[in-house]
């Protein structure tokens, strides 16, 4: 347990966006649910805040006279490759899990990034860009979720235990306690056919307009997405990389290479690229198709989520991140949606924008000082996009500042999906202790 003033506090606090610090009244380093259930309750007994986490990929607010649980240390992963399920702690990365799946031949519904944090991605949806497509958001294959809730009670929370609270977890992020352990169904993949076509930014226009009609017609099995690179001359990148415009087509199939080949050949023939980088990869590797940060970065980021995609709003697209725009943002990245992302999971849970066609998510990072133009080229982007945006918004694309109110928060989750949020907020948090977040407030 840190204060302010002790030594390693800094470092306890330590968050993935270094554009969002924390700088709670007292920090604890959980090791287990002893710990996690102890610090919940002096928060209570206080009447104080309680802040988890994880990775610090996605923080809201900045903690102030709050009790943080880091919830690092606790990165257990059993799996059990006859059930085919999964069971972590509550700060258990992807790149802890990926390793034990694969031993199996197993795949998780996992995400971009092997640094992000395996719950909170599946308490905010979780669309995987490989398995998206074919099973749905990652949310709706969670079998079990263990908790400490406000009343500093660990509970084992199913389907079938408590319906309510089990529907609320999954799309309600972490406004119902702290999660220590979550148990979800891994599937038999030990490999695909994926990487990234690299063109030239001078290519954008027509590859992209070209993209978004190929697109809509690949099977489920089959996923690509588009993203705008702005790069900075750093050595640590590749060379070809280093302070270049490119436009990254990202590409994924579990389909046999042949048929995946000839899926991608319109594609590969529409310009010379710079790079081709698809090959065949376990799936724990994947992580490496999508360039995320491994080390932690200060960013601005903002997304939002697209009906639908006509040629004007590609073209609205490259008037504001194309290569005569002048925008700065380094990272724009349009990813198709549909399949079994837009059914209803076979057990309900909150998460929200199962009617989207497309996800729109842009961000600008490494430079501090230039986060208020960050801010207005992202505002400008998305205002540029609105016309065929919609309001509800998977949490997990969500930024710092966004949903920042109740009323935001009701339009993003939809007013009945809101309100029953808040009815279940109230039997289980009715003091909101679980408030630095994109906070659910009680009914």
């Amino acid at each position: 347990m840190l204060l302010p003033e002790d030594a390693d506090y800094l470092a306890e606090c330590a968050t993935f966006n270094l554009m969002t610090p924390v700088r709670p009244a007292v920090a604890v380093g959980a090791t287990g649910v002893a710990d996690v259930r102890a610090a919940v309750r002096f928060a209570a007994e206080r009447d104080l805040p309680v802040a988890v986490l994880a990775t610090g990929h996605q923080v809201v607010g900045s903690a102030e006279g709050a009790v943080l649980i880091n919830m690092s240390r606790m990165n257990a992963v059993q799996v059990d490759p006859v059930s085919r399920l999964a069971r972590v702690e509550g700060g258990t990365r992807w790149q802890q899990v990926l390793p034990e799946t694969d031993r199996h031949g197993l795949a998780p519904v996992s995400g971009t990034s092997p640094t992000v944090g395996v719950v909170g991605y599946h308490l905010g949806g979780g669309a995987s860009p490989i398995l998206g497509r074919k099973h749905g958001y990652a949310a709706d294959h969670v079998q079990a979720v263990e908790i400490v809730t406000a009343d500093g009670e660990l509970r084992r929370v199913t389907a079938d235990s408590e319906p309510d609270l089990f529907w609320a977890l999954l799309g309600g992020k972490g406004n119902f306690g702290v999660v220590t352990a979550l148990e979800f169904t891994l599937f038999p993949v030990e490999s695909f056919y994926g990487g990234g076509l690299f063109f030239a930014g001078e290519h954008a226009a027509e590859v992209l307009h070209a993209w978004r009609e190929w697109v809509v017609d690949l099977p489920v099995e089959t996923n690509s997405s588009v993203a705008f690179l702005r790069m900075p001359a750093r050595p640590e990148l590749p060379e070809f990389l280093r302070g270049t415009f490119v436009l990254h087509v990202r590409f994924t199939s579990l389909q046999p290479r042949e048929e995946a080949d000839r899926l991608l050949a319109p594609i590969r023939a529409l310009a010379p690229t710079v790079r081709d980088a698809v090959t065949e990869l376990r799936y724990r590797e994947a992580g490496s198709i999508f360039l995320d940060p491994p080390t932690p970065v200060p960013s601005v980021a903002r997304s939002t989520m697209l009906r639908d995609l006509p040629a004007q709003a590609v073209d609205a697209l490259l008037a504001r991140i194309g290569p005569d725009s002048g925008a700065r943002l380094g990272f724009v990245e349009l990813r198709p949606l549909g399949g079994a992302l837009a059914g209803p999971p076979a057990v309900p849970n909150a998460v929200p924008g199962r009617s989207a066609g497309w996800q729109l998510f842009g961000s600008g990072g490494g430079q501090p000082d230039l986060a208020p133009a960050f801010r207005e080229e992202l505002t400008d982007l998305l205002g540029a996009v609105a016309p065929w945006a919609q309001d509800e918004i998977m949490p997990n694309l969500l930024s710092d500042w966004q949903g920042t109110t109740p009323a935001e928060l009701r339009v993003i989750y939809g007013s009945e999906r809101y309100d029953r949020l808040a009815a279940i907020k109230k039997r289980y948090d009715p003091r909101n202790l679980f408030r630095v977040n994109h906070n659910i407030t009680p009914a």
